[in-house]
Parts: C-alpha cells; structure tokens; sequence
C-alpha cells in the first residue's frame, strides 16, 4: 500500500503523519477485501443457508471498513468527529463480523482468515481513535 507515502506527501499534512492512523487505513482495506472475499466464499459452501448471518456481516463489514478507510485518508481540512464516529462504527462492525466467522472458523478455513484479519481492524480502529485523542 502507499497509504503512507501519499499521506506524508499531502499539503496539509507535511510529513506530520499519524501513524496509529495510516496502519488503520491499511488495514481497514485489508480487512474489506478479506470480507468481501470470505462472502464470496461462504456463497460457494454446500451449506449456503448456514452462513446467512456470516455473509450478511462480511459485507456490512466489508462496506465499513471501505468508507472508514476513505474517510480517514482525507486530510484537507478537519473533521476529526466523522473519523472518530467512523471508526468507532469500524470497530464494531470488525468485532460482530469476527464474533460469526469465528463460530464457523472450525469448518471454513476462509472464516478463520476473516476472523483474524476483522480483530486486526478492530484493534488498529481502537489504536486510531487512542491516537487521535491527544
């Protein structure tokens, strides 16, 4: 990713980046291409009708950590409450999402993958919203 390098290279920032932040957007992309692709996959399980409430929350998922990504990487001007909101809902969506995967990690090895990669976000969402506060 060049999160980093574009950031540290914007106007408004001048190389003052935010580092807690920047690993958030990293992997907040991560985290929705993750989903979006253990959606895909729980869609190709025999058992389809199982993994309703899982697919649901990988794309809703999915969605959060895409918005909340392009939402924290915009640096002209402020608006440092509909960051914090984002990723705080970021948050959340990440934990819900790995709470279902994790309950079927022991059958879709895609589950388990997810599941990690969503406690990622969400730890770096929380790491992000800490840094933001000083």
């Amino acid at each position: 990713m060049h999160a980093r390098e574009m950031i540290s290279t914007h106007p408004h920032v001048r190389g003052n980046t935010n580092d807690a932040l920047i690993h958030c957007i990293e992997e907040c992309y991560d985290c929705a291409q993750t989903c979006t692709t253990c959606a895909d996959a729980c869609l190709g399980e025999p058992m389809v009708a199982e993994l309703v409430q899982c697919i649901r929350l990988n794309m809703d998922c999915a969605d959060v950590c895409a918005a909340t990504g392009a939402v924290a990487t915009r640096r002209s001007g402020s608006n440092e409450a509909v960051i914090r909101a984002m990723l705080e809902a970021c948050a959340t969506a990440c934990r819900l999402c790995a709470e279902e995967c994790e309950a079927h990690a022991t059958m879709h090895e895609h589950c388990r993958i997810c599941a990690e990669a969503c406690r990622s976000c969400e730890d770096a969402c929380r790491k992000a919203m800490q840094s933001m506060s000083h």
